[in-house]
């Protein structure tokens, strides 16, 4: 079973939500990339989601936009990526093996890769699925097929301002849980979310029994505290990879070790005694 569908199925056992970092894969280079997923899921992260070096990012904003380049001029490629995903894997380490990876990919480098060799290289390295923003909904039903073949799942972003009835066709067709993209607009930190939101959020719940994990414009406790009770998981982007740019010239173990406090406070104020 992928390992999505088993995480979301134990922490509804256990009545927990998940936490979902992103970081950039090879920013500022891919073995820290290997030291942050360590230490982010040793301080509590349940998931990771591994940005795709990308030259024209379509809802990445400045700050994600930034790392995305300071990858690409050291040369990340998309199968250094998975060799790192897959030296992770291969450590046989019970709580890495558990957790689940997934990539944020323009659909222009999935292209140029090819579909059927990416998905083939990204399922044998160990990912579990693929978030593709510039993915229309009506243009997706080949690349979910050919994902769901390798149990590979298609996690598909609905906005506050999807029409309601693309929404719901875009719920029938995601698999694994759905991306709700908290603001209108592109990543990035924000200090108040949109009153709307939880209602939003709500609605969407009524409509689909696929877990559903906020992102875009997470990167407190407080959102964390906010948002925990209503939805499956939540997405903290733009706050580490700033962390990360603003400390790339101090010592790799700081920064880890720095990267780690704030991943273990966020994993903290999902605690259902911390929510509220």
């Amino acid at each position: 079973m992928n390992r999505i569908d088993v995480l979301f199925g134990r922490l509804r056992e256990q009545g927990r939500h998940a936490l979902m970092p992103f970081v950039t894969a090879g920013d500022p280079d891919l073995a820290t990339t290997g030291l942050l997923i360590r230490e982010m899921v040793r301080r509590g992260a349940d998931m990771i989601e591994l940005g795709i070096p990308y030259s024209d990012p379509v809802a990445d904003g400045p700050v994600i936009a930034a790392s995305y380049q300071r990858a690409l001029e050291r040369g990340v490629k998309v199968a250094h990526i998975l060799d790192a995903v897959r030296a992770i894997r291969a450590e046989g380490r019970e709580e890495l093996d558990a957790t689940p990876i997934v990539s944020m990919s323009s659909f222009a480098i999935i292209h140029r890769v090819g579909v059927e060799r990416y998905l083939d290289d990204a399922a044998a390295a160990g990912l579990d699925g693929l978030i593709v923003p510039d993915l229309p909904v009506e243009e997706s039903a080949a690349l979910m097929e050919k994902a769901t073949a390798r149990a590979l799942k298609l996690i598909q972003l609905i906005t506050p301002t999807t029409p309601k009835a693309r929404a719901e066709e875009i719920a029938r067709m995601t698999t694994g849980f759905i991306y709700f993209v908290s603001v209108a607009g592109i990543t990035g930190e924000r200090k108040e979310l949109p009153p709307d939101l939880v209602a939003n959020v709500e609605w969407l719940r009524a409509r689909t029994e696929l877990p559903i994990c906020v992102g875009f414009g997470i990167s407190t406790p407080d959102h964390v505290r906010r948002l925990a009770p209503v939805a499956d998981g939540l997405i903290v982007g733009s706050a580490l990879v700033r962390r990360l740019a603003d400390a790339a010239d101090r010592p790799r173990p700081e920064v880890v070790r720095d990267i780690g406090d704030f991943v273990g406070e966020l994993a903290g104020a999902m605690k259902p005694g911390e929510a509220g």
